[in-house]
């Protein structure tokens, strides 16, 4: 992109990554941004095992690798080899922190469902505690089309909806390279992710433009090389279970 370009994508505040690729700059949380378009990803298939050289986070048994945002404790429900919020208790962090990293996750949302829009089935995975991947209940249920399941939250949608039924379980396979920082905090490379929902790739090496924020532009603050693995309470009694990460080497 030539310099004038970019200085006026700066004073328009038109994401640079957008420009680029000579797409629409869409508001966050647009409900007129076009919706992705459905695929059937295939059944539901049986839980994947976690390679040697993965920390499993969850087995289905305990809830040892985590604690709530407080460091009390995981308030969370086990039973029956998975995992389930106990809405009102609060987000759940990993113990320990990340950051390049491999992560394999398992969910199903609610069934029968309840609301619609971002009230069914919604929780979110959150990479180094500020950067969402959307869990949310999206078949046959409409919503903005950044707010949909495997949506880089607010910011970019997913190529396509690869959703299950609601009850039925799915996965996500994802890549992520945190952001790079300078002495002075500015961002010298940005976070990237690779999302795979059920298999499909709906997140293509995306640009992360920011912390996740709601209905509002995102933006970066610096924050350490390692930060726990967030999932969200968000009132639903979405599940969860085998949780396994591999930690990346750090590509300079």
């Amino acid at each position: 992109m030539n310099r004038s370009l970019l200085v006026l994508c700066a004073l328009a505040g038109v994401p640079v990554a957008a420009a680029a690729q000579g797409g629409k700059a869409w508001p966050p949380n647009s409900l007129d941004r076009p919706k992705p378009p459905v695929v059937d990803p295939g059944p539901e298939r049986p839980p994947v095992p976690p390679p040697s050289d993965a920390i499993v986070l969850f087995d289905g048994t305990d809830l040892s690798q985590w604690q709530m945002r407080d460091s009390t404790p995981a308030k969370w429900i086990v039973r029956a080899g998975y995992v389930e919020v106990a809405p009102g208790t609060g987000s759940m962090q990993t113990r320990r922190g990340f950051g390049d990293v491999q992560l394999h996750i398992e969910w199903a949302t609610p069934n029968p469902p309840h609301g619609d829009s971002q009230e069914r089935g919604n929780s979110g995975v959150f990479l180094m505690s500020h950067y969402e991947i959307q869990v949310l209940d999206g078949w046959h249920n409409i919503t903005y089309a950044d707010g949909y399941q495997g949506a880089v939250y607010g910011q970019t949608p997913p190529l396509v909806n690869a959703s299950r039924p609601p009850g039925q379980w799915q996965t996500y396979d994802i890549v992520f390279h945190r952001p790079r920082f300078g002495p002075d905090g500015a961002v010298v490379r940005p976070a990237r992710v690779t999302v795979l929902h059920n298999g499909v790739l709906v997140q293509d090496n995306t640009e992360i433009t920011g912390w996740t924020v709601h209905n509002a532009v995102a933006h970066y603050r610096p924050h350490a090389d390692r930060l726990p693995l967030i999932l969200q309470d968000h009132e639903n009694p979405t599940r969860f279970r085998n949780i396994w990460i591999r930690e990346l080497a750090e590509q300079e």
